[in-house]
């Protein structure tokens, strides 16, 4: 019985160890690999850039004062149409002191030019009607006495611009009354009444009280890189997307290219501009951000296949691709390649639509 159990005993024990035998064997065993093929087809292969940037108007007017003081009274708001010489703002003068203080003085003296002109001048009147004098000695103090009387005129009005921003005969035309100097729609009234405004002038470009534009003609704004700006043109078509639009797609025609580079992030960017062509019934806003696709070239119905498939050897002309010989073998073939649009890729020799490639693991 014992000699029995002892003889079970090593049977199981090399059961065992050949049955772990068996599984690390199995186990080493790898399936065969069976790699999966592709096909050649035709299509269109366009390569492009895209440059990404902004929506804004063709011509935009920023509305300054030409007189300084404080915002009396806004007639517009953003969003309004309005047309060339519609009332924008009134402004209110708040004088310069020392200008004030001047044109005052002026005023002062040229009253008392006149009343010592006058009282000249009637003392000669007196003169030549008792025929003391002759015309050609009193002449001359009648033109003084209406040249003083021209200069109080000059500095009344003076005073009165000072203080008042314009004349009372100017009428409608008043410097107080900021008006629009283009026909569009309000995109921005940039102050609120109450706050002080700067004119205008040769030293100063003054406070923008509004911004009008017209926004039947806008225009992409973007930049692009040095790596293709040699490759584009004034000219050429591009798709411009828009965000804030879904499912609208808008053509553009790039109008501008800049002459000079501006350094970003270590990269050198061209702008560019580029008319759009509006849709009927789609309100485009100024500032949506866009992106523009640039064609650069372009194949119709050409031979292609995925860029994944391709092997590169150690010449940058040698390019081969995997072709199924039989099942499950493969040779490699050398292909002459074309435009490459990033995930698709031409292809001039070396394969057909008959020939089964295969794809990499």
């Amino acid at each position: 019985m014992k000699s029995f159990i002892r003889i079970l005993v090593v049977v199981i024990i090399l059961g065992g160890f050949g049955y772990t035998l068996w599984h690390l064997y199995d186990k080493s065993q790898e399936p065969p690999v069976v790699f999966e093929t592709d096909k050649a087809f035709r299509t269109d292969i366009i390569k492009k850039t895209v440059a990404t940037g902004t929506i804004s108007p063709k011509k935009e007017v920023a509305i300054k004062p030409r007189v300084s003081g404080i915002i009396e009274k806004v007639y517009v708001q953003e969003g309004q149409m309005v047309k060339n010489g519609d009332a924008i703002a009134k402004v209110k003068i708040i004088p310069d002191m020392v200008s004030l203080n001047n044109a005052k003085n002026r005023v002062q003296m040229a009253e008392l030019a006149v009343q010592d002109a006058q009282l000249n001048f009637d003392r000669q009147q007196k003169l030549i009607n008792q025929g003391v004098i002759a015309e050609a000695e009193f002449q001359p103090i009648r033109t003084q006495l209406m040249n003083v009387k021209q200069e109080l005129l000059a500095a009344e009005s003076n005073l009165q611009l000072i203080e008042e921003g314009a004349l009372k005969d100017q009428g409608s035309s008043s410097n107080t009354i900021i008006r629009s100097t283009a026909t569009g729609m309000v995109l921005e009234v940039a102050l609120k009444e109450g706050n002080s405004v700067i004119e205008s002038n040769t030293f100063n470009e003054g406070t923008t009280i509004a911004t009008i534009a017209d926004m039947g003609e806008m225009i992409f704004e973007g930049k692009v890189d040095e790596s293709e700006v040699g490759k584009i043109k004034e000219g050429m078509n591009l798709l411009i997307t828009i965000g804030a639009l879904e499912g609208h797609n808008f053509t553009a025609r790039l109008d501008h290219i800049s002459p000079k580079g501006v350094e970003e992030n270590g990269a050198i960017q061209f702008k560019i501009k580029a008319a759009v062509q509006l849709k009927d019934g789609i309100f485009i806003r100024s500032g949506y951000s866009a992106n523009a696709d640039i064609v650069l070239e372009k194949r119709d119905s050409v031979l292609a296949i995925p860029e994944a498939l391709l092997i590169f050897g150690k010449h940058p002309d040698s390019t081969f691709v995997e072709v199924e010989t039989s099942p499950q073998k493969f040779e490699k073939r050398t292909v002459k390649l074309g435009l490459s649009d990033g995930i698709k890729i031409e292809v001039v020799s070396g394969i057909d639509t008959s020939d089964m490639i295969k794809k990499p693991m």
